[in-house]
């Protein structure tokens, strides 16, 4: 295998906190469960500890999901003792454990877009090798390219979002943002989606607050975003969830922005329970509500936010504490709806914030996003 090589090497530059720890051959995951009062990292040997990681909610978030997923790989294949088998051998085993991947957690389509790349790579190489570990290197250099570049993605999402709302709110000197759930380090590489916006507005000297809902039923934001916000000095207030609306009636609210585990074709988006009540809101007091997500959240196959898997949780994390893993504290016997996200309509969504510029509406008030994407892809290569 090729030498040991530490890639959160220049990650932590922004002194931001970390989900992933990883060098080759070694994967660690905050265990965010245990956050904000203790700060645990657990290691992950291979790609079963990684399925459990992500079902259980040790790491979470859509970015950081598949780069979790694509890491616990990477590790299993670096530490192979022996494998006896051709390239091909080896191309239908790291498929075969990116499949079961892909089963931990159905809602984000960043890990199933990830997983369709990296078995792109694995077959494309398996074509021309002659044994097994070229195979498991590229694979392995893919992973570790897709954790630099989701870092890379999410400033740039924050800096085209901080710069294209200080345009559409150039009447405010200073903006009050409002988000649900947790964007940031934590549920990705590093920086953040929304969460990464509001921090290039912080770095400009624009924010004058930050707004974060506890956001239920698992607690992401009071437990999560909240211990981002105090650990970066950034100005911020914990709400509860259904204080939302009369935070934006009193009128301190100039913009909502939130994250996406997937976005529908016509920009239909799936997040976190209780951003389309949080959307409905936003447009009945004419405030402007974003999703910040990079290009991969963006499911091209589905025509509608209609055709998007929505994950169930378990009854127990709302009928005890912290999120499942403390005291009972509902009534024995009530039966329960847990679904981790909903579905926000494009027609309450005012753009989506990408690394490669902001999406708006057409004059038909629609997203064209398989136009916008097309033009990113033809700008790439030029």
């Amino acid at each position: 295998m090729a030498p040991d090589l530490n890639f959160t090497d220049g990650l932590e530059e922004d002194n931001s906190l970390q989900s992933i720890r990883y060098k080759r051959g070694s994967l660690q995951l905050l265990d965010q469960r245990r956050l904000p009062l203790e700060t645990t990292y657990l290691d992950i040997r291979d790609v079963t500890d990684g399925w459990f990681a992500i079902r259980d909610m040790v790491v979470r978030g859509a970015p950081a999901i598949a780069i979790a997923a694509a890491l616990s790989l990477a590790v299993e294949v670096f530490n192979l003792e022996a494998f006896n088998g051709t390239s091909d051998d080896a191309a239908s085993f790291l498929s075969m454990k990116l499949e079961y991947l892909v089963s931990s957690r159905p809602t984000a389509v960043n890990l199933s877009d990830a997983v369709t790349k990296l078995k792109e790579v694995i077959s494309k190489v398996a074509s021309t090798a002659s044994e097994d570990k070229s195979v498991f290197q590229a694979y392995i250099e893919a992973a570790e390219i897709m954790l630099k570049e989701d870092v890379a993605s999410n400033k740039a999402i924050g800096s085209y979002g901080a710069s294209f709302l200080q345009r559409q709110l150039e009447d405010s000197t200073t903006l009050s943002i409002l988000t649900h759930c947790n964007t940031g380090s934590l549920a990705t590489a590093g920086y953040g989606t929304a969460l990464g916006v509001i921090r290039a507005l912080h770095a400009e000297g624009v924010l004058e607050g930050a707004y974060c809902t506890e956001t239920r039923p698992f607690n992401q934001g009071s437990r999560l975003t909240a211990f981002e916000l105090v650990h970066d000095s950034i100005p911020a207030t914990l709400i509860a969830d259904s204080a939302a609306a009369a935070l934006m009636k009193a009128g301190r609210v100039n913009a909502v922005i939130v994250g996406a585990d997937r976005v529908a074709a016509n920009g239909d988006t799936a997040n976190k329970i209780g951003t389309y009540s949080l959307a409905l809101c936003a447009m009945h007091h004419n405030i402007p509500f974003y999703v910040a997500a990079p290009l991969t959240s963006i499911d091209l196959s589905l025509s509608s936010g209609q055709q998007i898997v929505i994950e169930e949780r378990s009854a127990k994390e709302l009928l005890h504490s912290r999120g499942g893993l403390g005291e009972q504290v509902a009534a024995s016997g009530i039966a329960v709806w847990n679904p981790a996200f909903d579905v926000t309509p494009a027609n309450l969504i005012s753009g989506i914030i990408t690394e490669k510029g902001v999406i708006t509406k057409t004059g038909i008030d629609a997203f064209d996003i398989k136009d916008f994407i097309q033009k990113s892809l033809d700008s790439s290569f030029e």
